[in-house]
């Protein structure tokens, strides 16, 4: 290979002298990704709610699943409907529409005196989830800067485990109320955090990428000023999302023609965008949008969404009878979670992300086999006969698994999917992610019990290993690299941009070079 062909190739790497933490970046991705902790704390809450539902209402395993697993398919509303709304009205105030809907949701089911009036919250609390998820990690990756985008892109993920400890924690601090009690006390508890999360919002600056979108040049510089590691680099991001959204050099930043040509933009308002994606896209951006549906996929396919809401009934069938200590348990798989996603959040602008979700899928799979056999072995012995010794396992690898997935899967969707789209098609382009997660999510959970009944539970997680093997292939072979490149220039690594079809020499365009570089 030519020098000068060598020296074309772009090269995912971090700068090698790290820049100081901007901390005025990171207090705006903490107050946004804490949107995240009401889908954690509706996942986990049901868990322990479950139990205490079903003797209250009278209501059967399959009536718990779809309550469970509802929300998810509920929330395809918001999230479909997120990406439009926040290119609308922007990424802050969709922020606040969320938290105001998962608070109204989280009344109407704590009030419940019914099951049919509990599936109407569901649905209201499902479109606030929808909402909170899909703009949490947009409105992070478009503020931060490139040298830490991978760590304050993954903190909703942070959140969402948080969610989730919070949750079990729940369950556990409610559980010896009067059973019509319990339940409510810990849907009640979940209407608390939205009123401080709307609050803290509103103190939020707009994403600077949205502020371009409709002309506010100015507005957008002086964000990028504060949130950009040096000034030199607030200007270099500025121009770039000015070249994005097709704005000419030249041209004075408070004329009325930037307005006008900002707001002509595709995907200033959001219409057309949907064509672009789905109808008519471009190769590069067919390859993207497969990339974020196939991993959101493979993050909820997989399971892990089941291992969440059912713990406790998987403990009790690997031995642990009581509500009180399945319910205890749960807490140490909330624990794991919120641990192990540290672990992501300050290695993704390290080591990058291929290696990460490769090493998570890979500890999925032997988590998922391990529990399955031993839950397999446990379901034809007695006690006596050794079910104690791999109750043990089986504990272990639930354990194991959430890790393993908190490491990569978990956070890494999120961020990849919102770093990898155009700028114009960022926002309802991650909506589509968030939906295929939410689906699956959905599919999971509402099935769970009745999958279980048919090829038994651990039939069931040999199932999900299968899956996550799969999910490792796809990984393996589909997604680039995206350490250390602006959202500006991720379009590349599919095919597109300026250097689309130039060739390395080897007969492989220069975007493809980095699926492979670590």
């Amino acid at each position: 290979m030519s020098k000068d062909v060598a020296a074309d190739i772009p090269v995912a790497e971090a700068p090698a002298k790290r820049a100081p933490l901007n901390k005025y970046a990171l207090a705006c991705a903490i107050l946004a990704s804490m949107n995240s902790i009401l889908l954690g704390y509706d996942v986990s809450v049901m868990s322990g709610a479950q139990i205490f539902m079903k003797k209250d209402l009278k209501i059967t395993d399959r009536q718990i699943e779809v309550l469970a697993g509802i929300i998810n398919i509920f929330s395809l509303v918001g999230s479909l409907a997120a990406g439009r709304t926040s290119d609308w009205i922007g990424r802050r105030y969709t922020m606040v529409l969320a938290a105001v809907i998962f608070f109204a949701g989280a009344l109407i089911m704590g009030l419940a005196p019914s099951y049919a009036v509990l599936m109407v919250g569901r649905f209201v609390a499902g479109v606030g989830v929808g909402y909170a998820l899909m703009i949490a990690p947009v409105y992070t990756a478009e503020v931060a800067p490139t040298s830490a985008r991978g760590l304050l892109t993954s903190f909703p993920e942070v959140f969402i485990n948080t969610g989730v400890l919070l949750g079990y924690i729940s369950n556990y601090a409610f559980h010896s109320l009067p059973v019509h009690i319990s339940w409510r006390a810990m849907f009640l508890a979940g209407a608390v955090p939205p009123v401080f999360l709307a609050i803290g919002v509103l103190a939020m600056p707009e994403s600077p990428r949205w502020l371009v979108m409709q002309g506010r040049i100015d507005d957008a510089r002086r964000v990028l000023q504060k949130t950009s590691d040096t000034p030199e680099e607030a200007v270099e991001r500025l121009a770039d999302i000015k070249s994005a959204v097709g704005i000419p050099e030249g041209i004075s930043d408070d004329s009325d023609e930037v307005v006008a040509i900002a707001r002509k933009s595709k995907g200033a308002d959001g219409k057309g965008v949907l064509r672009d994606l789905l109808l008519r896209p471009t190769p590069p951006v067919r390859r993207i949008l497969i990339a974020c549906l196939g991993l959101q996929f493979f993050q909820q396919a997989s399971g892990i969404d089941s291992v969440v809401l059912y713990s406790p009934r998987v403990f009790q069938t690997a031995g642990i009878k009581s509500d009180a200590n399945s319910l205890g348990a749960t807490i140490s798989v909330g624990a794991t979670k919120t641990l192990f996603i540290l672990v992501a959040t300050f290695l993704l602008d390290r080591v990058g992300r291929r290696p990460l979700l490769l090493t998570s899928a890979g500890g999925m799979v032997v988590s998922l086999l391990t529990l399955a056999s031993a839950l397999h072995v446990i379901s034809g012995r007695a006690p006596a006969d050794g079910a104690t010794a791999l109750s043990g396992v089986s504990i272990a690898s639930v354990l194991t698994f959430v890790a393993s997935f908190s490491i990569g899967m978990g956070p890494i969707a999120w961020v990849y999917s919102s770093e990898i789209f155009p700028l114009r098609l960022r926002a309802q382009g991650c909506a589509l992610g968030t939906a295929m997660n939410r689906i699956m999510s959905g599919a999971i959970t509402m099935s769970f019990y009745s999958l279980s009944d048919k090829i038994t539970l651990a039939g069931s997680f040999y199932l999900y290993a299968s899956v996550a093997a799969a999910g490792w292939v796809f990984m393996f072979c589909f997604l680039p690299e995206t350490r250390g490149r602006s959202l500006e220039d991720t379009e590349m690594l599919f095919g597109g941009g300026d250097d689309a079809g130039k060739e390395d020499g080897h007969g492989h365009t220069k975007s493809t070079q980095l699926t492979t570089q670590y």
